[in-house]
């Protein structure tokens, strides 16, 4: 039976705006735990997250300096799928996903990555800082960690990411395009990485880097639902438990990774 180890990694020092992703794990976590009250652990696709041995807590990484923080991902990322695990980090900024990529391609070689987000990431460098949350996917590419990098939901894309962008092949769906959830068929194991922002503030106000006109929770939900391939593992973050109002956006975390959990469990 497929065990999915839920990695917490609370670190926001790459954020280039407002910090308090670092509090996102243990707030997910929380909210979590009083989701068992008001509602069940049936993904919409019938997936019992309840059942024992599927979902484990594998706690938090412990951070350091930036570079200690990286490696410390990158180490506890491979030695989850050492034990045979699938992996779903709690973040934390977007930064934390080119190491967490790194520990996993160790052990399954080239990834396709389907990445939902109102951000390229596609930064070479953010005020010269070459890993900043703007930048991991060009880390990712960089060190051929991808091969397909599939993105929803853009709505910042500028003149230096586009030249990233098309230098490397990446598959954009602006929001300005958007004619509803696409489908995907990948055929290297799967990375599903979320940042929140992908979706409207209207519905999740509580991250570091809100951008209007995004996606609804639904169409999220539809995106995952729809991914064809084999889905190894993915990430949640830059939830900021600090800019959230009246705590609305914790019950969409909560549903985001039941939903990305039942996905890696299919």
């Amino acid at each position: 039976m497929t065990t999915i180890a839920l990695l917490g990694i609370p670190y926001d020092e790459a954020s280039s705006y407002r910090h308090g992703a670092a509090a996102g794990p243990r707030a997910i976590r929380e909210e979590f735990e009083r989701a068992r009250s008001y509602s069940n652990m049936f993904t919409e696709t019938g997936v019992d997250l309840a059942r024992p041995g599927l979902l484990m807590d594998a706690g938090d990484v412990v951070c350091g300096t930036a570079a200690e923080t990286r490696s410390a991902i990158e180490a506890a990322a491979a030695a989850q799928l050492d034990q045979g695990h699938r992996l779903l980090v709690l973040g934390g900024d977007h930064s934390i996903s080119y190491p967490a990529l790194r520990g996993v391609h160790a052990r399954l070689g080239t990834l396709d990555v389907l990445h939902i987000d109102a951000h390229p990431d596609l930064y070479p460098d953010l005020e010269g800082r070459r890993y900043s949350h703007a930048s991991p996917f060009v880390r990712a590419l960089e060190d051929g960690l991808i091969g397909r990098l599939a993105q929803v939901g853009i709505r910042t894309m500028n003149p230096v990411q586009r030249l990233v962008a098309d230098r490397h092949g990446v598959e954009v769906t602006t929001m300005m395009d958007w004619k509803g959830p696409p489908r995907f068929q990948f055929e290297r194991p799967v990375w599903i990485s979320l940042d929140l922002d992908g979706i409207d503030p209207a519905f999740a106000p509580g991250v570091s880097h809100p951008e209007p006109g995004g996606l609804s929770v639904r169409d999220v939900i539809t995106v995952i639902q729809r991914v064809e391939g084999r889905v190894i593992g993915g990430d949640l973050v830059e939830y900021n438990p600090r800019a959230d109002i009246n705590g609305c956006t914790a019950p969409v975390c909560v549903k985001l990774v039941k939903e990305l959990a039942g996905r890696i469990a299919a």
